[in-house]
């Protein structure tokens, strides 16, 4: 699949707002931690994608009724759903001036990943989190992401890469005021 820049301008993938809010004193604070040990920007990307996929629990596995979509809310209570676990790794990467994009599959309802670029090409990683029947990895060789599309199903792979969160994704976040909540109204399209 050909991945297709929302914005030509790369500087766009490092912007911050109030959701990718890369300057927040917490994301500089993890930022800062995952980088002590690490040598380059590569090793420090897997290293935030796997701090997000590990340690920053998915909410519905967690059963956890919190909704978070700012980075920062994220990382503090630890907790927040696919779209928002994307979020918190754009922030940390945007902190280390990684160029990351937020991008989204159909499976269903709306799954949200991200796209960091390496090496002249965008590279798709998945942070929702890992359990039995679940293995994203990070890799820049080859997409390790938690799901494949079926399109026998309807399910499909987005190609836009975009700058900042999508609308219908950030409303559906900001409206819910619990994850049961949410689930009702996630979105189905784009």
């Amino acid at each position: 699949m050909r991945l297709i820049q929302e914005k030509p301008d790369l500087s766009a993938y490092l912007a911050a707002d109030e959701v990718i809010g890369h300057h927040h004193p917490l994301v500089r604070e993890v930022s800062a931690r995952l980088a002590t040990d690490v040598r380059d920007s590569y090793e420090y990307a897997r290293a935030a994608f796997e701090y997000v996929r590990d340690r920053v629990t998915h909410s519905q596995d967690a059963d956890d009724p919190r909704v978070t979509w700012r980075a920062s809310d994220v990382l503090e209570l630890g907790t927040g759903i696919c779209y928002a676990k994307a979020h918190a790794l754009a922030a940390l990467l945007g902190a280390e001036d990684i160029p990351t994009a937020l991008c989204y599959q159909r499976l269903g309802v709306v799954h949200g990943l991200v796209a960091v670029r390496f090496h002249g090409a965008w590279h798709r990683q998945d942070p929702r989190g890992n359990k039995p029947g679940l293995n994203a990895r990070f890799s820049l060789d080859g997409e390790r992401l938690a799901f494949a599309p079926d399109p026998s199903n309807g399910e499909t792979d987005h190609p836009v890469l975009y700058a900042a969160p999508h609308p219908a994704v950030l409303r559906a976040l900001r409206d819910a005021p619990d994850r049961a909540h949410l689930w009702r109204t996630l979105p189905t399209v784009l």
